[in-house]
């Protein structure tokens, strides 16, 4: 058990039989009535995110989600295969399990795999990923007085916001937590 003033980022916890990881968290203490535990909590079965709200002090279960580091593979259809680099032993995840890991999943990349219950739910990318830029529009000269932006495709497919000076070829750095360009490599 665990109680709602101790969740942390990254606390995986069970509620209604579900398994949850806590993404962000907020202790309230409003000036009237009692304190309260404002969360953001992702599905990790789903990827589904969503708010909820804790009394102060509340238990709950906390899921004890085993994880290890694998090396994506390859992809067949909409099954995904991941091999532990240890064991050379390959675990196939689907593409709801994975979610929006997805989209800056490259071949060789090292993440790691959650287990519950030695069942594999979802997967923890690292926090930046390099990709390379395969389509996006060509910057103008003179088009960069008010800073904009424009969108690119990256080779997994993922589009995001690049400023004007990125070219096809390119390769950029993503934070896979917001899917935001954050440099060009």
């Amino acid at each position: 058990m665990i109680s709602t003033n101790d969740l942390r980022p990254g606390i995986t916890v069970e509620i209604d039989g579900e398994v949850y990881m806590v993404i962000d968290f907020q202790h309230v203490k409003p000036g009237k009535g009692a304190a309260f535990v404002r969360t953001k909590i992702k599905n990790v079965k789903t990827g589904q995110v969503f708010e909820r709200n804790f009394r102060a002090g509340e238990k709950l279960n906390r899921a004890i989600v085993e994880r290890k580091t694998m090396q994506y593979l390859y992809q067949a259809s909409d099954t995904y295969y991941f091999m532990d680099t240890k064991t050379y032993e390959q675990i196939p995840l689907t593409k709801e399990q994975l979610g929006d890991a997805i989209l800056y999943l490259k071949e060789n990349l090292e993440v790691i795999v959650m287990f519950y219950e030695g069942v594999p739910i979802g997967v923890e990318l690292p926090t930046f990923v390099e990709l390379t830029v395969v389509d996006t529009e060509p910057g103008f000269k003179g088009d960069t007085a008010t800073g904009g932006s424009k969108p690119a495709t990256l080779e997994t497919g993922a589009v995001i916001q690049v400023p004007l000076f990125i070219e096809k070829g390119d390769v950029v750095r993503v934070d896979t937590r917001t899917g935001e360009y954050l440099s060009r490599v």
